[in-house]
């Protein structure tokens, strides 16, 4: 039976509601009818800890996924470096989207801005992160910084920078990109994905359904990128192996080039504050490029205990 309305799941943020108007704009190009539900998860409830103090995975999906098991919505759009890489029985994830800028940007107020400073960042600079990762690999470049936990949403966080709360803070640049936020106040520090590496799927969209519902999973075909899952995938095995979530200081990033080559960087410290173990590792293939990646960040961490 052909497919002709869709209930989509989503987060009531700035962005999450632009991620779900992307899909429905997608959607409804195919021909269908699309109807946006709003559904409000332990991430956004929970505003006063960081990631690393929440119990748990999916802070942002969880409760999405119980309605998509409930049928109350028949497909969920989320940002893919969210989703825990084990789905609940009956989900799956049968589409993404393109990937957007997969790099973190910090953002730094100019009154503060230091010219000949590694990142341009002052002495002792005060940097707003929520994110494990990011902590780690700032303070890897910049031990001298103070890290402290922000929360919101992406425009709140660049307020907080702009009321002064922070000196600089670290964003995925694919949310300000998406939201097309004027940030023309404020220094824009692009950081390489090489050197800072992302969250494993940063840029992504996925779009889960019921394993079941085969009418929408082929529907979703038509808008899948799987070059883009390729790459992916290997990122988020790596998470999968390191059993990791939001609290692990994980970056993974994986690239394909010219030549049908995967090249593979990750970055992992025990805790937020625990020294960085950087991995690179290139293939012609994508067997076993995570489980080697993986291997030998174990290693570093082995010899570090």
């Amino acid at each position: 039976m052909a497919v002709k309305h869709i209930r989509i799941g989503t987060r009531g943020s700035r962005l999450a509601l632009w991620q779900a108007e992307f899909l429905r704009e997608q959607l409804t190009q195919l021909g269908l009818d699309v109807e946006l539900k709003i559904i409000k998860t332990q991430g956004d409830r929970v505003q006063d800890l960081g990631f690393d103090k929440l119990e748990g995975k999916g802070f942002f999906t969880k409760e999405i996924e119980e309605a998509l098991l409930r049928g109350d919505v028949d497909l969920a759009v989320h940002s893919m470096m969210d989703l825990p890489t084990t789905a609940p029985e009956g989900l799956c994830v049968t589409a993404v989207s393109y990937r957007e800028n997969p790099a973190d940007w910090l953002l730094i107020r100019k009154s503060v801005l230091t010219e000949k400073a590694l990142l341009r960042l002052p002495e002792g600079a005060r940097v707003g992160t929520s994110s494990a990762r990011r902590k780690a690999q700032i303070r890897h470049l910049r031990p001298d910084v103070v890290l402290g936990d922000i929360r919101g949403n992406v425009p709140t966080r660049v307020q907080k920078l702009r009321d002064g709360q922070f000196d600089a803070i670290l964003l995925a640049a694919a949310g300000l990109q998406r939201l097309d936020l004027d940030l023309s106040d404020l220094a824009v520090i692009r950081l390489n994905v090489k050197e800072f590496v992302p969250a494993p799927a940063q840029g992504v969209l996925a779009y889960q359904v019921n394993t079941a519902d085969t009418a929408t999973r082929r529907l979703l075909r038509a808008i899948h990128h799987p070059e883009v899952s390729a790459v992916t995938n290997i990122e988020r095995r790596v998470l999968q192996l390191l059993d990791g979530g939001c609290q692990l200081p994980l970056g993974a990033y994986c690239e394909r080039d010219a030549a049908g080559h995967y090249h593979l960087w990750a970055a992992l410290a025990e805790s937020w504050d625990a020294p960085l173990h950087r991995v690179r590792h290139s293939s012609s293939t994508t067997y076993e490029l995570a489980e080697k990646v993986v291997a030998e960040l174990r290693e570093k961490l082995r010899q570090n205990a």
